[in-house]
């Protein structure tokens, strides 16, 4: 099974709906399942006194959140285009709705899958109204421990909740390679039974790719038009060739995961008898003559009796003359 591919555009936009159908064209191009934004009702989501986080301040060091967010606003009529412009592409659409009112809108859509962002986590209220449109959730853990993940999938259990994904995270911008931790999708796969993916917010692509060789069936991934335009996200997203580099390099992983089986491929039978050694003659040898270990050898081609047998031939007589370097035959 092919990994679900989410290419996070969330507010890379920059709150432009032309830069929004960009970034659909080119999740589309790079090869994404799916591209997925932020909806949100700004004084909704944060209150006048929140603070940014470090990597949020790098721009618009000036600005409070809740301006930040402001800036970073799209409308609903705007995410509406947005929807049916990703269904004339044929790639997914999906938006983390952070708001109540966001979230009814998303539904009214028809939005078939909900993920949950990682500071909802902890957000039982948020968690309920999500689990009760009983649609497949993709729940993000980062900043999370076993015990609030547990908590969640409770909630989202109790409350109408199916098809439940959950997607290991670590939620820094960018990610330091030392804290990404892997192996946990592991201990999540274990405890949860579910599909188990990740969500990277390490620089380049290497990490998501070896994710999938550690089986994640999600990979979610921010990508921008320019990682050096202005906004708190672009700086720690790839960029359109890069996103396509990492799509690319991960269905060239699953294709080379194969079943598991240890047996010569199709392509290689053919390099068997090139590559491998048989057993020849080492000088000429006169028929009746005994193979012995100083008129034998081993060489290729691998077309004659196989070195393996080198001690069954050891004693034998030769069935008729041999040239040096002519394969033995028995």
């Amino acid at each position: 099974m092919s990994a679900f591919i989410i290419a996070e555009a969330g507010v890379n936009h920059n709150g432009s709906l032309e830069l929004a159908k960009k970034l659909v064209d080119e999740a589309k191009e790079a090869g994404a399942d799916c591209i997925k934004f932020q909806t949100f009702i700004s004084k909704n989501l944060a209150s006048k006194s929140a603070k940014k986080a470090s990597y949020q301040s790098k721009s618009g060091e000036n600005e409070s959140q809740l301006e930040m967010l402001e800036n970073l606003e799209l409308m609903f009529e705007e995410f509406e285009e947005i929807y049916h412009y990703c269904n004339e592409k044929d790639i997914i659409f999906l938006s983390t709705g952070f708001d109540f009112e966001s979230i009814e809108f998303l539904n009214s859509l028809g939005m078939e899958k909900w993920k949950v962002p990682s500071g909802e986590l902890t957000n039982l209220p948020y968690l309920a109204k999500i689990a009760s449109l009983n649609k497949p959730v993709i729940l993000s853990t980062g900043m999370g421990t076993i015990e609030d993940i547990e908590a969640a999938v409770n909630v989202l259990s109790e409350h109408g909740g199916k098809d439940i994904s959950i997607l290991h995270c670590t939620t820094e911008y960018p990610a330091p390679f030392e804290e990404v931790n892997l192996r946990a999708m592991e201990t999540l796969s274990n405890k949860f039974r579910c599909p188990i993916g990740y969500s990277d917010h390490t620089k380049g692509v290497e990490i998501p790719v070896a994710a999938v060789a550690l089986g994640a069936e999600i990979i979610e991934k921010h990508f921008t038009l320019d990682s050096t335009m202005e906004g708190p996200d672009h700086s720690s997203s790839l960029e359109p060739a890069q996103l396509k580099t990492m799509v690319d390099s991960i269905r060239h992983v699953e294709l080379a995961m194969g079943t598991g089986e240890k047996t010569p491929s199709e392509s290689e039978k053919k390099n068997i008898g090139i590559a491998r050694k048989s057993i020849v003659a080492n000088r000429p040898i006169q028929k009746g003559e005994k193979f012995t270990q100083e008129n034998l050898t081993v060489k290729r081609p691998g077309t004659g009796i196989s070195p393996m047998k080198w001690y069954d031939m050891i004693g034998k007589e030769a069935s008729r003359d041999f040239e040096e370097d002519e394969l033995i035959e028995q």
